[in-house]
């Protein structure tokens, strides 16, 4: 049994797209045998080295990634982020595909659930000599009924990356592709395909902030600390659920760095304008 999550309630501002610049896009070897007995390695099953990486997850209170693929109605895009969980706060620099209308460079940062949104993406004119906007309130993270990134990130972006990792978890077909490098660092791949009914609480929130199609298709990739390295998730996008645009879910997200200090502080003051006097400003 599992109880269903109420499907996303989704918030566009109009006014920050206005703002960015044009474009919908914001990127063994054998032994020789003895009189003795031979004794194999135990082989480790599939579930159980999938499970244990989804339990050390858990564990992580920083971590430095970057993110690269596609997204539904946004298209191609690149980006790198830092994020802390207490308090919970989140930095990124996102570049969009030239080939999908990308122009330029957006810097976001989630601080004391307030968004800030600068860089070279910005239409400068609308900042009024100003380099950031802030919104609030604005949350990143969290569920999908408490996210709000005014549409500036795509909601594939919002949800909970540490959570996205564990979704392999809730597969019936999981199966071991090999040992891989990944980022130099020697890894385990996995795949399977995930559904919406194998999840349960926040990975089903998780799932349901993807909007796209069962199944999921997901690729993970375990290193020797039995942590997630790499993770890929694809799938066809879901318009009845999404409302808008189409094409599908093609991430990958490779962690950098686990636990190591990550300082995010919101802009200095003098060189942020609210998104409301924005507004009004017309």
């Amino acid at each position: 049994m599992f109880v269903l999550v109420s499907v996303p309630r989704r918030v566009m501002s109009v006014t920050f797209a206005a703002v960015l610049l044009a474009g919908g896009s914001v990127a063994c070897g054998g032994g020789s045998k003895s009189d003795s007995a031979v004794v194999d390695p135990p082989k480790v099953i599939p579930a159980a080295a999938v499970a244990k990486a989804a339990k050390n997850s858990a564990d992580i209170t920083s971590l430095h990634y970057r993110i690269s693929g596609t997204v539904p109605a946004k298209g191609r895009l690149e980006a790198e982020a830092s994020m802390n969980t207490q308090p919970l706060a989140m930095s990124m620099k996102m570049t969009a595909a030239a080939d999908q209308g990308g122009h330029g460079q957006l810097e976001i940062r989630f601080v004391d659930e307030v968004m800030y949104v600068g860089g070279s993406g910005m239409r400068s004119e609308k900042l009024n000599g100003k380099k950031w906007l802030s919104a609030a309130p604005a949350i990143w993270g969290r569920s999908a009924v408490d996210n709000q990134s005014y549409g500036v990130l795509p909601s594939q972006l919002q949800g909970s990356t540490t959570t996205q990792s564990t979704l392999l978890t809730g597969s019936k077909d999981l199966r071991l592709i090999g040992t891989e490098t990944v980022d130099g660092a020697r890894t385990t791949h996995y795949k399977g395909t995930v559904n919406g009914d194998g999840l349960i609480g926040e990975r089903l929130d998780q799932f349901i902030q993807l909007e796209v199609s069962d199944p999921l298709t997901m690729d993970l990739w375990i290193d020797g600390d039995d942590r997630t390295k790499q993770f890929r998730m694809r799938a066809k996008h879901n318009d009845m659920l999404a409302g808008t645009g189409d094409g599908p879910l093609d991430l990958t997200i490779t962690f950098l760095d686990i636990n190591q200090p990550v300082t995010i502080k919101a802009p200095p003051t003098k060189d942020t304008a609210p998104l409301a006097d924005n507004a009004q400003e017309g």
